[in-house]
């Protein structure tokens, strides 16, 4: 691809150990546009990547300069092409990327073009970390046993990525137990700023990103650019596509002050993401700024831009100051590189310092560091959250709704049974996990949950007997300054016992309970909980039996282990009593900052991360044992359930066929609001009874062998079943039911919903789902989107949409319509009982413009509506009419020569 440099401001660039070429943003702002010195630094970002990918046709000339002239003041609705530096996954979201790389090369030699074509063109990394599930804990062998469970069920999985890892050029892959995807990004992949070649010349340019990961984000703290995106986005963007997106508006989050003691970054994410959250930040970009950055290391601003799928944002980033440069060796990164950084950083106006000029921002929001406490988020929400010492009362008050809710077991007795085991009630805490890339990546609350484990044995407390306790690091450094400040014989001590290195509870990989704490829940119609240091504590997504579910910080967790229940205030009342009978308060075991800042100072280094980050990609014999099959093409296998040659390219032409009209579609669901993509397309437990249950026993395989939803999305055929399978999903169509229920329209019949819409199919009727607020909020998962396409859905009515899955539905040729302001379903009188016909769908739809929606009930009355089309840029429209942006890449690639 040649470049060009309409703008001439290359320059050179010398740094301590090499020298490299570079698209220079002040001497742009010298020719002639001086507000790039106040462009906040995302969009400084933005416009480098502008520049040095100018050809003429992706990016133009005008491109440039209305980035260059933006105006913090005007509202600007521009399209622009967004090209990152690379590629990231995960293996839930990356074995479905793969297998749709896999089936695009056998659709390419169909159509007479070169296979071979089909390949990334920048690196694609992916991190195996979803995979590994809770089923041994509180044991010194938790850890073996766990991991070899996970490779007995996913070694087919595995041998398939063993396969694309030699198929595809540019694709490495960080094999299992090795640590989460965003810490490893933090602690190793993360170049920050890129050193490469192009036409035997070395350029320097900023590290960007996306990744199949909404919590892609986390490496923002690092000064790093980079979202989420479903994993379709990303398969065009790893083949050279370019991202189309709206210049986003920015706001700028003043931080001052400094924590108060008794706090931790996660009591700020929590109070954080509640803020923002309220404010409404979907669709823009966050910047963290102000005199408060100073007191927040590298791993706390990590964990605030961990966050930011949960407030919404699309980036939460933070500017390259000198804690990114300390953090870089830290880790061990190689000198020339961080010189590399720093030198870069500095000669593009990105380093922040106290001389820096303050960014132009859309709008402004500051935070007080000193007003944060102690903080939970839960039952159901990220960001409700709740203040540790209303964290007793605010459980109580929302127990109604939740026995309201729950499916009252048949005779269900007031008292505990007699059964083995301890007797437990409401609000007892079944799950305690320290997990989670958003905590395990910060040395400060893991360190802290030692303390209080080791301050908790040496006072005689223990976790209740009741308790689930787990700790799954993001990283194999975290176990090594754990052990060498001696504080892993204390969390073993207490439960918290390794069981694997990966995100387990925070994706829903807890595991059964055991059975005794089960048989109590399901006979008694228990509302229990979990508390976990995770991001997501969305319905139906961390337990099958837990419905209240909070996020805490890791030395809080510790904490509810200790306690056993949410029916305590840890504020004033005491966890247990000592060996003296003593009472003993959460006050009495806590530690100070300066207690964790002196362990910390005492047990990290830099050779930790190198000697762990060494052999990165080489994995352990178990990995180095699989063997994958030959060739550049993938042998499908037809009795395959976990990878199977997908749809999405049957029948493609190598011209676009016109759009369709959608008119007598039916409704398969009227939902609520907050329907998360766990709703649409859980990762968790696979029913014996549903529809992908029933699929994989008809296929001889055994309940106890299912796996999850989440490791079974290299095959369609489950998926599709299991899409909108949630068992805490609640379709309006059919009152009074939790999971994938709907009536069949017109009579109202009720049964799954993949069944509904397979009579649908069959009839030829298309379909419609009415939504509320925040549609597709959480997950990046682009299953959400697929497996709504695969049950013929046309069209997603809401009130509004989540970023990424917004992207998901138009990147599927799904069309996302949005109610107008002050209309839903119910203000229009909508049941969910009518057809409906979307006028202009297949002839007249523009970007973010309107459309007339007309549903007529079956009585003959019409209620007509406009509707916002959610297609937000031409670029989307083109892959829309396409079929999606698969198609669309496949068919530029077959025509290029």
């Amino acid at each position: 691809m040649a470049y060009q440099n309409s703008f001439g401001v290359v320059r050179d660039l010398e740094f301590r150990g090499g020298s490299a070429k570079y698209y220079s943003l002040p001497a742009l702002q010298q020719s002639g546009f001086p507000g790039v010195a106040r462009l906040p630094y995302s969009l400084k970002i933005l416009l480098e990547n502008l520049l040095r990918h100018e050809d003429g046709a992706a990016v133009k000339p005008g491109d440039i300069q209305a980035l260059a002239n933006w105006d913090h003041a005007t509202d600007i609705e521009k399209e622009i092409a967004f090209t990152p530096a690379r590629v990231l996954l995960q293996d839930f979201t990356g074995v479905p990327a793969v297998v749709d790389l896999a089936a695009m090369r056998d659709a390419m030699a169909r159509l007479g073009g070169d296979p071979n074509r089909v390949n990334p063109l920048q690196p694609m990394e992916l991190v195996i970390d979803h995979s590994v599930q809770v089923d041994h804990f509180g044991t010194p062998d938790a850890f073996h046993l766990n991991a070899d469970l996970e490779y007995a069920r996913n070694r087919e999985r595995y041998t398939f990525l063993r396969w694309g890892q030699n198929a595809f050029a540019n694709f490495r892959v960080v094999p299992p137990e090795t640590g989460i995807v965003h810490q490893v990004n933090l602690e190793y992949l993360a170049r920050v700023v890129f050193n490469a070649e192009r036409d035997g010349v070395a350029w320097a340019y900023p590290d960007t990103l996306v990744g199949t990961d909404s919590h892609t984000t986390m490496v923002n703290g690092l000064g790093v650019v980079g979202w989420g995106v479903g994993g379709i986005e990303a398969e065009a963007a790893m083949l050279g596509q370019p991202i189309s997106m709206l210049i986003p508006p920015v706001l700028g989050f003043r931080l001052h002050g400094s924590l108060p003691a008794g706090t931790t970054a996660t009591d700020l994410v929590l109070t954080v993401t509640e803020r923002l959250r309220k404010h409404g930040v979907v669709g823009k970009f966050v910047e963290f700024y102000g005199p408060g950055l100073a007191s927040l290391s590298l791993a706390d601003r990590a964990t605030l831009s961990n966050m930011c799928p949960e407030y919404g944002a699309t980036v939460a980033i933070f500017p390259i100051d000198a804690m990114t440069i300390d953090y870089l060796r830290l880790t061990g990164r190689d000198e020339a590189a961080v010189a590399l950084v720093e030198a870069y950083a500095r000669a593009q106006g990105l380093f922040a310092d106290e001389e820096s000029p303050e960014a132009d921002y859309n709008e402004v929001i500051e935070l007080d560091l000193g007003s944060v406490e102690p903080s939970l988020a839960g039952p159901k929400r990220p960001q409700d959250r709740v203040a540790l010492s209303a964290a007793k009362a605010a459980f109580a008050a929302a127990l109604p709704q939740m026995l309201a809710e729950r499916k009252k077991p048949a005779g269900a007795p007031a008292a505990a049974p007699d059964a083995p085991g301890p007797a437990i009630e409401h609000g007892a805490v079944v799950v305690a996990a320290i997990t989670s890339c958003t905590n395990t990546s910060n040395p400060s609350v893991l360190v802290a949950a030692g303390l209080v484990a080791k301050k908790a044995v040496e006072r005689g407390l223990t976790r209740k007997p009741w308790v689930k306790t787990s700790l799954a690091p993001g990283s194999k450094v975290v176990t090594e300054y754990l052990e060498k400040a001696g504080l892993s014989t204390y969390l073993d001590a207490v439960g918290f016992n390794l069981v694997g290195y990966g995100c387990t509870t925070c994706i829903g990989n807890s595991g059964p309970l055991p059975d005794e704490v089960a048989a109590q829940i399901e006979a008694r119609g228990l509302i229990v909980a979990s508390v976990l240091s995770g991001n997501r504590n969305f319905e139906g997504r961390v337990q099958p039996l837990v419905r209240a579910n909070y996020l805490a910080s890791p030395p809080l967790v510790v904490a509810y282990a200790l306690a056993g229940t949410m029916t305590l205030d840890l504020t004033t009342e005491p966890l247990g009593a000592d060996k003296a009978g003593a009472p003993v308060f959460l006050k009495d075991i806590w530690p100070t900052e300066q207690e964790v800042q002196e362990c910390i100072a005492g047990s990290i280094t830099a050779g930790m991360y190198r000697g762990v980050y060494a052999g990165v990609f080489e994995g352990d014999a178990r990995w180095k044992a699989i063997t994958p099959p030959a060739g550049d093409r993938f042998a499908w296998d037809d009795g395959s359930t976990y990878v199977r040659n997908p749809p999405y390219f049957d029948g493609l032409t190598i011209e676009a066929p016109p759009p369709q009209p959608i008119a007598g579609a039916r409704v398969l669901a009227v939902l609520g609001d907050s329907i998360t993509t766990d709703h649409i397309s859980p990762a968790g437990n696979i029913k014996a009874d549903s529809p992908a249950g029933q699929y994989l026993q008809d296929r001889g395989v055994r309940p106890k062998d299912f796996n999850q939803y989440g490791a079974r999305r290299g095959n369609h055929e489950v998926m599709m079943r299991g899409t909108f399978a949630n068992i805490r999903l609640r379709n309006q169509l059919v009152p009074g039911t939790e999971g994938g229920m709907t009536a069949f329209l017109p009579g109202g019949e009720v049964m799954p919903i993949y069944d509904a819409a397979m009579r649908y199919k069959a009839a030829g009727v298309p379909l419609v789902i009415l939504a509320g607020k925040e549609y597709g909020s959480g997950s990046s998962r682009d299953w959400a989107a697929k497996g709504t396409a695969l049950l013929g859905v046309k069209a997603v009515i809401a009130e509004s949409f989540e970023r990424i899955h917004r992207s998901n539905l138009v990147n599927m040729g799904l069309l996302p319509l949005q109610f107008l302001p002050g209309e839903s379903a119910a203000a229009l009188g909508l049941t969910g009982h009518e057809t409906f016909e979307i006028v202009g769908a297949a002839d007249a739809l523009t970007p973010r413009g309107t459309v007339t929606v007309r549903a007529t009930s079956d009585g003959g009355s019409t209620t007509s509506f406009e509707a916002r089309v959610r297609i937000d840029t031409p670029e989307e429209l083109v892959a829309f009419r396409n079929g999606g942006i698969l198609p669309y890449v496949l068919r530029q690639l077959l025509k290029k020569k």
